[in-house]
């Protein structure tokens, strides 16, 4: 089977995480439990049209819109960066993650599959695909019901 090229635009990223999509769900749609993998602090409005607003690392704040909020299986939302010199501006590109339960090698595990498109340079993907592996991991660490700690990155420019 030929996997279709990624386009420049696009960051993917697959990752299993033993714990339920009801359980990785949560942890997407539910204030505190978000700030406890990524970010310092937010304000969120986890509904279709819902603003979001959140300092991911240090003054790097993130925000956008969902679009889409279907539990336990798919979260759909814009994304970017206020101010600095990203060229990611708030709600300019389009997240999503869905969640499948995986079946094996446990019954009680997710596949995650994250995509975000619309990223404007080269240098944009690389930036947002070494970030998303850096949360993503966070996250599972967090639904597996271990604790990440402190997030290293706190103080980086945003992507």
């Amino acid at each position: 089977m030929t996997t279709p090229a990624t386009p420049m635009d696009t960051v993917t990223l697959e990752r299993r995480i033993a714990a339920r999509p009801e359980t990785v769900f949560g942890f997407l749609t539910d204030r505190d439990k978000w700030l406890s993998w990524m970010g310092g602090d937010g304000a969120f409005s986890f509904e279709p049209g819902g603003p979001y607003r959140t300092r991911v690392t240090g003054e790097n704040v993130a925000s956008g819109t969902f679009l889409t909020v279907d539990p336990p299986q798919r979260l759909a939302l814009t994304w970017g960066w206020e101010g600095g010199n990203t060229p990611v501006a708030p709600g300019s590109t389009h997240l999503e993650i869905t969640l499948e339960p995986a079946l094996d090698p446990t019954p009680r595990g997710t596949v995650l599959h994250l995509l975000h498109t619309g990223l404007p340079t080269s240098e944009a993907c690389e930036a947002h695909a070494e970030f998303w592996q850096h949360y993503v991991d966070r996250l599972a660490l967090r639904a597996e019901g271990g604790d990440p700690g402190p997030d290293p990155w706190t103080g980086r420019p945003a992507g």
